[in-house]
């Protein structure tokens, strides 16, 4: 297989469309075509509109050019690889694709992104080159966001192109691709569909509500936060009933099969258009603020009733998935036994179907983790509690793999090997607090004794959500100015330390990386951002500005920009993605994104080496300029603007006159210069000063209590 340059979608309806964006974002252009012009153009439109974001950037939908299947597919002979993404319908996939087979370019990729239907069977009939460059690409939705990418081969397809291929879409698309056999609905929805219906089976069994439900299937068992429920909502129903029929109608020979006709609730509710999220009403309906829950015996919809388990509260509250489910073992109630019936059942099926559906068990677990977000597959979660041996398991992560140098409570230094260390967060939420900072100073003293440079990363949910503001809260309601002053300089200390530091210092963030986690990332000397990044400062919601550094290291980058500088802190925006990242200043030009978040790391620690194989030399100390009362006059204008058409309240305008303040030097009249320490000494000022602040000692209440921003 050659590079993949040029791309092709065949289909611009929701998935096709979105499988168009998230090409762009990793910057390859695509062909869009559909039956007309204007309904492939429609596609193209839809998505500036849509949420969550299906594009990095929302200017990248001009590399995607549209066009019919009449015009239009002539110009396959120049894709290097061509998606098909139309109807789920056989004759309609099979006279698209022989149209396909007569102008594509030979040794081009041709894949498909059904969800079900046999791949092997779609391409019977076309011609020999055809046949040993296609297989199935099923992407979940939405693809940006979805990990998961099942490649499917068909009988006569060339292993040396799927495997390139698989390569390409790991690396360049960022996907975790896992190869699926050519059964019905492949690895994740088989499983997932599986556990699905099983649960509505035992639901009846057990008596339980909608509400019941969805706590027992929820975090609880290590499934996402939407648990049964509120995903089907999120699915669409007609979408879920018509996957579960069609592995019904293939399966013909499955010995549960019967668990996949769906319930006649199911239908009816599919008649009634009642679909979930995308029709307002489905298992569940908000009218207002109130919310409602779905009676399954009359159809019609009734107050929310919170799920009471007693017997499972204390448990719930377990870190180690494993941990609450061994305890769980041990409780004797209903609850209980329906959540031992419901894994019991799953992991039976999934054992059941290894060999049919995959060719390893790393396989399943891998789709389940990617595809439908569980904390552990099904093999992967019998292991852990003991009740089998899993014969294939995963290599280890880089990190899982590296040794540990140093450890406290909030953090470690690994050796990462060829002269690379690590530090990496361990604390909740990786927010940053003392054992953090101390752990810092640690990993660099024994970096530039022993070691070429640092990575600091993680491989957990987040990069870092920030400071700890429970903290800064304590003694601000204390009234210690002082102590405060010193946890500030303490932390400015740190960032400063890493920009300043003889030796290669590289973040990797990923995921959340706000207030404090932004401030260790931006004062690195590169920064390997993971694409998904979720970047900001974003303390004006705690009631205070950056003050570790962030708001001068920022001043520094865009001083020339100074009204975006002053909007990107003022408004506390937070990147989009890590392309939009280096739209807002907090990735600089020599910054470099990983699309695969799992690579991060790795990535990370290879531009270490290249900084320290070229020389690395840390940044000359340089002196800001201090733009003055000139600058602050424009800047206060539009604070009194926003204020006025209630954008902002009486107390954010006054965080933004003391970000103003900062950022224009104090009150100098005329333009000059100063060094950085002079508006580090600034920063700190206005963050002790506005610690004294009721209605900011109520705003960091408020965000550690309700994870809100309170706007007073």
């Amino acid at each position: 297989m050659g590079i993949i340059r040029k791309t092709a979608v065949l289909g611009a309806g929701t998935m096709g469309a979105q499988i168009a964006a998230h090409l762009t974002n990793a910057g390859l252009p695509v062909l869009l075509l559909d039956v007309t012009r204007e309904t492939a153009e429609t596609g193209r439109r839809r998505l500036e509109q849509m949420a969550p974001a299906p594009l990095f950037l929302p200017e990248q939908v001009r590399q995607i050019e549209t066009g019919s299947f009449d015009d239009g597919l002539a110009l396959l002979s120049g894709s290097d690889w061509t998606i098909e993404a139309v109807v789920e319908d056989v004759a309609v996939k099979r006279t698209l694709l022989e149209r396909v087979d007569k102008v594509r370019r030979p040794g081009s990729l041709i894949t498909t992104n059904t969800s079900g239907l046999s791949v092997g069977g779609l391409a019977a009939g076309m011609s020999s080159d055809f046949r040993r460059h296609w297989f199935g690409t099923h992407f979940f939705n939405p693809p940006r966001y979805m990990k998961l990418l099942e490649v499917i081969p068909g009988p006569e397809t060339d292993p040396s192109a799927l495997a390139d291929f698989e390569r390409f879409a790991d690396i360049r698309l960022g996907k975790g691709v896992v190869r699926a056999k050519d059964t019905p609905n492949f690895i994740a929805n088989r499983i997932g569909m599986y556990a699905a219906l099983k649960t509505l089976e035992l639901m009846r069994e057990f008596g339980l509500t909608i509400e019941e439900v969805d706590r027992l299937t929820g975090s609880l068992i290590g499934r996402p936060k939407t648990a049964t429920f509120r995903t089907m909502d999120l699915v669409g129903l007609d979408i879920f009933a018509h996957v579960a029929q069609n592995v019904y109608d293939s399966a013909i020979q499955d010995s549960e099969r019967d668990v996949f006709r769906p319930p006649p609730f199911v239908q009816k509710m599919v008649e009634r258009k009642m679909l979930g999220s995308k029709t307002k009403q489905g298992f569940y309906k908000k009218d207002g603020d109130a919310l409602f829950a779905l009676d399954l015996e009359t159809l019609e919809y009734r107050p929310l009733r919170k799920a009471s388990f007693p017997a499972l509260e204390v448990l719930s509250n377990l870190e180690s998935l494993a941990g609450r489910l061994r305890a769980l073992c041990q409780v004797k109630d209903r609850s209980a036994e329906f959540v031992r019936k419901l894994l019991s059942s799953t992991l039976n099926y999934a054992a059941a179907h290894r060999d049919e559906i995959a060719d390893s068990t790393v396989a399943i677990d891998r789709a389940m983790r990617w595809g439908f977000g569980w904390e552990l597959g099904p093999f992967e979660l019998a292991a852990s509690m003991g009740l089998q041996e899993v014969p294939q398991r995963e290599s280890p992560s880089i990190l899982e793999g590296s040794a540990v140098i140093r450890k406290n409570a909030g953090a470690s230094l690994r050796d990462l090997g060829e002269g690379v260390a690590c530090l990496e967060f361990h604390s909740k939420m990786n927010t940053i607090g003392g054992d953090i900072i101390s752990m810092l100073h640690t990993a660099l003293d024994e970096v530039n004794a022993n070691f070429e440079g640092l990575v600091i990363g993680n491989e957990g949910t987040h990069f870092s959500a920030g400071a700890n503001i429970m903290l800064v809260m304590m003694e601000a309601v204390e009234g210690n100015w002082d102590e405060i002053d010193h946890m500030v300089r303490t932390f400015q200390n740190a960032t400063q330390s890493i920009k300043y530091n003889p030796k290669p210092v590289v973040a990797a963030p990923f995921g959340l990386a706000l207030g404090g986690g932004c401030e260790f990332a931006i004062s690195a000397a590169r920064i390997q951002a993971a694409a998904e990044t979720y970047m900001g400062l974003v303390e004006v919601g705690a009631g205070l500005i950056p003050a570790g550094g962030g708001t001068t290291e920022m001043l520094s980058r865009g001083h020339e920009k100074l009204r975006d500088v002053f909007q990107n802190i003022g408004l506390a925006k937070v990147s989009t993605s890590a392309e939009d990242a280096r739209r807002l200043l907090y990735l600089r030009p020599g910054d470099g994104i990983t699309m695969n978040s799992s690579r991060v790391i790795q990535d990370a620690k290879a531009l270490v080496l290249e900084l320290a194989a070229t020389g690395y030399r840390p940044p000359v100390r340089r002196e800001i300029p201090v733009l003055g009362k000139p600058a602050a006059a424009e800047l206060k204008l539009g604070i009194h603007l926003m204020k006025k058409a209630g954008h902002i309240t009486e107390y954010e305008s006054q965080i933004a006159q003391k970000l103003v303040f900062v950022l224009c030097g104090g009150d100098v009249t005329i333009r000059t210069t100063a060094p950085e320490q002079y508006f580090l000494d600034l920063e700190r000022e206005a963050f002790v000063s506005l610690c004294g602040n009721p209605k900011t000692h109520a705003r960091m209440e408020h965000l550690l209590k309700k994870g809100k921003v309170l706007r007073n």
